[in-house]
C-alpha cells in the first residue's frame, strides 16, 4: 500500500504551527487533498518525586473549553534536542528540575493530520530549581499518588492524551 506525495502549499503559517494542503496519489491511483498540521516535536514529562507522587499540572485548554490535568509538556524550541526541553519543562511548570530523564518512549499524538512526534520521559530525583514559566501559562500543580493516578485514568479523570499515553509508557517503570 503507498501513498505518493505529489505537492504540498502552505495555507496558514502560525506561532505554534501552519497547516499544508498535501496533495497525495492513493494506492488505487487517484489522486486527493489532505490537510496537515505541521506541528514542532514536543515532550511529556512524568516528574516523579520521593513519596511516589506525580506531578501533574491543571490549566485552561482552549480545545477543551476547560481547566484539564495534564503532565507537564511543551514544545521543542528550533534545534533543540528533546532531552534538553524536557529538563526544560519541567523547571518552567513544576519549579524542579530532575537528576535523572529516562525516555520512556515516542509517539505521534495525531498522526491522521499532525507531523507533531512526542517523546516520553520519567523525571527523577527531583530538587527546586524554577525558571520563569511561558507568559501564556497559567499552570497549577497538583502531586497525586501513582495508585491513585491510574485509577484516575482509569475513571476517565485525565482527558489529556499525551498524558495518557505517557503514563502507559511509564507504567512498568512505576509498579
Amino acid at each position: 500500500m503507498k501513498f505518493e506525495p505529489l505537492g504540498k502549499k502552505t495555507v496558514y503559517q502560525g506561532r505554534a504551527f501552519s497547516v499544508a494542503q498535501v496533495e497525495a496519489r492513493l494506492p488505487n491511483g487517484n489522486t486527493r487533498s489532505f490537510d496537515l498540521v505541521e506541528h514542532v516535536d514536543s515532550v511529556t514529562v512524568i516528574p516523579l518525586d520521593d513519596s511516589g507522587r506525580i506531578l501533574f499540572v491543571r490549566q485552561y485548554r482552549l480545545g477543551a473549553e476547560d481547566l484539564l490535568l495534564e503532565l507537564p509538556a511543551g514544545v521543542q524550541d528550533a534545534g533543540e534536542d528533546p532531552l534538553t526541553c524536557a529538563a526544560r519543562e519541567v523547571r518552567e511548570e513544576t519549579g524542579l528540575a530532575a537528576r535523572e530523564l529516562k525516555e520512556l518512549g515516542q509517539y505521534y499524538l495525531a498522526p491522521g493530520y499532525s507531523s507533531e512526534k512526542m517523546v516520553a520521559y520519567l523525571a527523577t530525583g527531583l530538587y527546586p530549581s524554577a525558571l520563569e514559566a511561558d507568559e501564556d501559562e497559567f499552570i497549577e500543580t497538583q502531586a497525586i499518588a501513582v495508585s491513585e493516578v491510574y485509577a484516575m485514568a482509569a475513571r476517565g479523570e485525565i482527558q489529556d492524551g499525551k498524558s495518557l499515553a505517557a503514563l502507559l509508557l511509564a507504567r512498568p517503570h512505576l509498579f
